[in-house]
């Protein structure tokens, strides 16, 4: 498919080609959509730029009007996803030099972001409103995402063979595709596979919910799931409790929160959520963190001021 390429072809055209050959198939679909995403983007901004046109000056051009719709880390990612491909070109001789070379990379400035959770007085209130049936339902899941600080796609690939209710762990090697057809698909990353320590109170809630289910299928899928379906009965829960209302994925961050201001260390916390490094957990509990240092410092100040 790109053996018949020329330098006069349009440069859209190549990167549609390259994600054909080298990403279908390769990567998840998650992250297929994003490279057709930065293709709609190349195909609105330079649709007339040719591959021997692409020189250091037209492609910091992209870049920049690329940059003045979005903000600075989406901006990057648009860059590290062209990289592959124009790199690719250079090699076969379709560009004369690598135009990515020094690239700058600019953007819009990030809107304040506060991740939104629930105080442990607020979680408290939630779970014991939850009305927790004999039979699974939605609030079964809302139980266990905020007991685990599991991923949505993560507590919908569970099934009762990755309990292990004698030693009060719960495995996670899987996700569920439910943004597309259904069925088990990878983690997101390496280290999101992982075992997480379940409480005995949860352990004795749980082995009594999945007895007798089939012990390789989902506990919580029953035909299509859509995420705004659980994010709704989760906001009515938050509602008529007079509480701030999160979605499922602040629930991530109401269970990582509270360890933080429990004391847990962010490299503990880090491993229990599935981050791939600290960075990550520290990118975004950063609040958080500084407002435990702050504590720290006023402690530290209170311990100095009692010496004599």
């Amino acid at each position: 498919m790109l053996d018949d390429v020329k330098r006069t072809d349009l440069f859209c055209d190549y990167y549609e080609k390259w994600v054909k050959v080298y990403k279908e198939g390769a990567i998840r679909k998650v992250t297929l959509d994003k490279y057709k995403m930065t293709l709609a983007w190349v195909k609105k901004l330079v649709p007339t730029l040719t591959l021997g046109s692409l020189n250091r000056i037209a492609y910091q051009q992209l870049l920049n009007d690329y940059a003045l719709y979005h903000e600075r880390q989406t901006t990057m990612d648009f860059h590290h996803q062209l990289k592959g491909a124009i790199l690719d070109a250079v090699d076969e001789g379709l560009i004369e030099r690598d135009p990515t070379r020094k690239a700058i990379i600019k953007g819009k400035t990030p809107s304040a972001k506060k991740i939104k959770y629930l105080n442990q007085f607020e979680l408290h209130t939630l779970l014991t409103s939850l009305d927790l049936k004999s039979e699974v339902n939605w609030d079964w899941f809302i139980l266990l995402v905020a007991k685990t600080g599991m991923r949505f796609s993560e507590a919908l690939a569970l099934t009762p063979k990755d309990f292990d209710f004698a030693h009060q762990m719960l495995s996670i090697s899987k996700t569920w595709d439910y943004k597309g057809d259904g069925g088990f698909l990878p983690t997101k990353n390496k280290s999101s596979v992982r075992k997480i320590q379940i409480d005995w109170q949860t352990v004795i809630q749980f082995s009594e919910l999945v007895k007798g289910l089939p012990e390789d299928e989902p506990i919580f899928v029953k035909g299509k799931v859509y995420n705004s379906t659980v994010n709704d009965i989760l906001s009515r829960h938050c509602k008529d409790l007079k509480l701030s209302e999160i979605s499922i994925h602040g629930l991530r961050h109401t269970h990582a929160s509270l360890l933080l201001f429990a004391g847990v260390s962010i490299a503990s916390v880090a491993r229990r959520l599935g981050h791939a490094s600290m960075t990550t957990t520290q990118k975004t509990y950063l609040h958080i963190i500084q407002e435990l240092e702050n504590q720290d410092v006023d402690l530290v100040m209170r311990s100095l001021s009692g010496l004599s």
